[in-house]
């Protein structure tokens, strides 16, 4: 029974980046990033993740600022997460808007999604200074990170206060469970040593309905996971609101 608690409390972030790409396809409003956040929301997600990049592809700035309104006024205890490579306008945006969470990211500009973890040791003096500056600003500060034992707990000596472990490689292989168990190691065993050094951990990358339940069983200690494109494609099916359900369903089993 006290397992079933824990497990109960790993949050659901839903990442709306694809409800925004979707909306760019069109110079129209609709589908609004807000009114789709507001669904997920009133379902009872704990929070909204976005990742403004700078050729604004999906996420553009004024949601940045739309979602923050939003939360802070209608949603008190969920939060913003903002995503981004920590670069001179990102900061910016950080400092102006304060979210909950910000998860610094190693992104080259031009990639089309996040695909690796920092290199702490190669950018420990820069990510001393940016996490330095956003835990000032009262930001929970996280950083991505592979699914490698070695590598999750070097975020602490960058003084990051969580990890977001990379579930690519799980997420990936949907159709071949050998590998998946391996990958599914490889990720329990990178949270494992996280939590060690005493680092927060959350997940998020290429998650699904079927391939949480494994994920928390193992790793009930995940105090969040960030849901984009799977979590899109089950509310096209389903709906906002059931994709909700389905999910917290998900992070609940063992």
């Amino acid at each position: 029974m006290a397992s079933d608690t824990r497990l109960s409390d790993t949050r659901l972030s839903v990442n709306v980046n694809a409800i925004a790409m979707l909306r760019n396809r069109r110079d129209l409003p609709w589908p609004s990033v807000t009114g789709f956040a507001r669904l997920v929301l009133d379902a009872g997600a704990k929070g909204i993740t976005i990742h403004p990049r700078p050729d604004e592809r999906h996420i553009r700035t004024h949601d940045v600022f739309d979602l923050h309104t939003m939360i802070q006024a209608d949603y008190p205890g969920r939060e913003l997460c903002l995503e981004g490579y920590p670069d001179d306008r990102f900061l910016g945006l950080v400092e102006k808007v304060r979210p909950q969470q910000v998860l610094y990211v190693p992104d080259d500009p031009a990639q089309s999604t996040s695909d690796h973890g920092w290199d702490v040791p190669a950018n420990l003096e820069f990510l001393l200074d940016i996490v330095d500056q956003s835990k000032s600003w009262g930001i929970r500060t996280a950083l991505f990170m592979d699914p490698d034992a070695e590598t999750t707990p070097e975020a602490a000596q960058a003084g990051a206060d969580r990890i977001e472990i990379y579930t690519g490689p799980y997420g990936g292989c949907y159709d071949q469970p050998d590998r998946a168990a391996v990958e599914l190691n490889n990720v329990v065993a990178a949270a494992e040593a996280a939590r060690s050094a005493g680092l927060g951990v959350n997940a998020g990358h290429d998650l699904t309905i079927a391939n949480i339940p494994p994920l928390i069983a193992r790793a009930p200690f995940i105090e969040e996971v960030s849901i984009g494109h799977g979590f899109s494609a089950d509310a096209l099916v389903c709906g906002a609101a059931e994709a909700v359900r389905l999910y917290q369903s998900a992070l609940r089993e063992n």
